[in-house]
């Protein structure tokens, strides 16, 4: 039954004519709406949970992400779109101002639920891409969401035609005229779309980095890359948004250099007190020679000492007249050899243990080195273990760290004790 049957139906009733039209369009249309409701119930209840229940249950996993964000769900809105659409060809005129305002309302429904499938859809397609590219923390999440940009500007076109009646065609037109006011306000999107681009050829950051920039105060993973910011959870768990341009345009630091080599390096000093710094006599290289680690070190090298004093015919009296073995030199050996035994710390990349320029705070003697493990918490526990057993080996050479007089020192001083 369409318009002109039902009516002439209701005249027939005993309606009025104005009456009866404008009552038929009403049952008319409450009629599509309940077989659009209807079809889309239909569509929700059956044919989509069976469609998501294949998807589940196939081996497949890069087609997951389209049901995680819906896509099937957004397109079945075609389905009460074309039951509208063929409805109002059966039951309506063209020519009436109800049938074209259906229409027009009918062309922006396809359009705004084509806009929702789509954008969707490149949601599903970044993460489809970091499920199967070979780099896992890679994506593509800046063109994804460009395109996305792109779907949305056509969207607001094409709905602004279909209300104004205009053709979209005169509108982009209309907006490429306007390309210094559009660049002007989609700056940052294009700033951001172009560092996108850039980072991702450079293989700069991906998420999942280390990165420290301490403009923006920056220090922890990168948990997400988009065409606006990178996201940066803070070891303290704040999160803190850099502008994707920013890091084109100023530098920072990415520590994924050191994840991949598989250690994390150690560089500390401890300061020694020089007035502490002297040459070994005889009694104090007897009671070092104790120390199991140096077995091979000191008796060997006092051999070569005492040869080279005796060939060269050096009066040993003062110490400083020929060759002789200091504790500092001693201590410094005594730190290589604890280290190369450490298991903890990497054997095949730099090894260093050296003494830095003197300070008005003491030698500085540096350890250079690289732990095998690079998590944070045992890499702070291994560092502790090393200085804890280096500090407290000091008096046994003799040595002291230096550090500024306290109310302890001050005490000892005077002779005022509590």
């Amino acid at each position: 039954m369409n318009f002109q049957s039902l009516s002439a139906w209701l005249m027939q009733q005993g309606m009025q004519e104005n009456m009866a039209e404008i009552s038929a369009y009403i049952l008319i249309i409450l009629g599509i709406l309940f077989l659009a409701l209807l079809t889309t119930w239909i569509v929700r209840r059956t044919a989509l949970p069976a469609l998501i229940k294949i998807i589940h249950k196939n081996r497949l996993r890069w087609d997951d992400p389209l049901i995680e964000h819906r896509f099937f769900h957004k397109i079945s809105w075609f389905v009460p779109l074309m039951v509208i659409h063929v409805c109002q060809d059966v039951l309506l005129t063209d020519e009436s101002a109800i049938s074209q305002f259906l229409s027009r309302a009918l062309l922006a429904g396809v359009v705004i639920v084509t806009t929702l499938s789509l954008s969707a859809l490149l949601s599903s397609t970044n993460a489809i891409y970091t499920r199967i590219a070979r780099k896992r923390s890679s994506t593509i999440r800046g063109y994804t969401d460009a395109a996305r940009i792109i779907v949305y500007v056509f969207c607001a076109i094409f709905l602004i035609a279909i209300v104004t009646g205009r053709s979209p065609w005169g509108l982009l037109s209309l907006l490429g005229g306007l390309t210094a006011i559009i660049l002007l306000v989609f700056k940052d999107t294009l700033l951001g779309f172009v560092a996108t681009i850039q980072l991702s050829a450079t293989d700069m950051v991906r998420i999942g980095d280390w990165i420290q920039m301490d403009k923006y105060g920056a220090d922890g993973d990168v948990i997400d890359i988009s065409i606006h910011c990178v996201l940066v959870q803070n070891w303290d768990k704040t999160v803190t948004s850099i502008p994707t341009y920013a890091l084109i345009s100023n530098s920072f630091i990415n520590w994924r250099g050191m994840s991949e080599s598989g250690g994390r390096r150690i560089k500390r000093a401890i300061k020694i007190d020089i007035s502490s710094i002297h040459f070994v006599d005889s009694k104090e290289l007897e009671k070092l020679c104790e120390i199991k680690i140096l077995e091979n070190y000191l008796r060997p090298k006092q051999k070569e000492v005492e040869e080279y004093n005796t060939r060269h015919e050096i009066e040993t009296n003062l110490a400083i007249n020929g060759r002789s073995q200091t504790n500092i030199g001693i201590f410094r050996a005594y730190v290589q050899e604890y280290l190369r035994r450490n298991p903890n710390i990497h054997p095949n990349m730099t090894f260093l243990v050296r003494q830095l320029a003197p300070t008005e705070t003491g030698l500085p003697l540096e350890i250079y080195v690289f732990s095998k493990d690079q998590a944070w918490a045992n890499y702070e526990a291994i560092q502790a273990d090393i200085f804890d057993h280096l500090l407290a080996a000091l008096p046994t050479f003799g040595l002291r760290v230096f550090q500024n007089p306290n109310g302890h020192d001050f005490q000892q001083l005077t002779g005022h004790h509590d």
